[in-house]
């Protein structure tokens, strides 16, 4: 981890894990008549499988292939997010939030790209793993304690439902229709 890197998780300390079960529970039952929340949410789960797949693996090659569907995984995600979500956000009076989610999110594909290049069992990967686990964590934080329930309750049945068929859409895009966690 770069020293940027750690005088900026030592400037923002992550949320409690108490205020991110909380956060998740709001979201849990805002998803109960919300489609396109409830596919996100199963993603989230999926994304910190992915992440402690990643950080469990035993070897090089073990933990290189972890990474490559983690990375798939959250390129997919967020690429649906971006395409559908983050644009409905800033039309429903959240600007502010989708400009910081684009950018949280953007962040996130860069620190993906550097573990690379980095040797994959060594310490330094490891801490740049718990970076960016970190960073996606509390972006996950930010949509499942406000954002997105603030999204799911914006508008009428007519937009709920032609977000949940675009954000299936777009994430089925990327990952394809028969990939594991699919909408379809």
């Amino acid at each position: 981890m770069s020293v940027l890197d750690k005088v900026i998780a030592a400037v923002t300390p992550p949320e409690s894990q108490e205020a991110r079960d909380a956060a998740r529970a709001k979201a849990t039952a805002a998803s109960a008549r919300c489609e396109w929340l409830r596919l996100v949410l199963a993603h989230h789960r999926a994304i910190e499988d992915a992440f402690a797949r990643v950080a469990a693996a035993g070897d090089a090659n073990g933990r290189r292939q972890a990474q490559r569907w983690l990375g798939t995984l959250l390129t997919g995600h967020s690429l649906a997010e971006e395409a559908v979500l983050y644009p409905a956000m800033a039309l429903t009076d959240q600007k502010a939030h989708s400009t910081a989610a684009y950018t949280e999110q953007s962040g996130a594909k860069v620190n993906l790209a550097a573990l690379e290049t980095m040797d994959p069992m060594s310490q330094d990967y490891l801490d740049k793993l718990e970076h960016v686990r970190g960073a996606v964590a509390h972006h996950v934080y930010e949509e499942e304690d406000k954002w997105f329930v603030e999204l799911s309750q914006a508008g009428d049945a007519a937009l709920q439902s032609r977000l949940s068929a675009r954000y299936a859409e777009e994430f089925d895009r990327y990952m394809g229709a028969d990939a594991p966690m699919s909408s379809s």
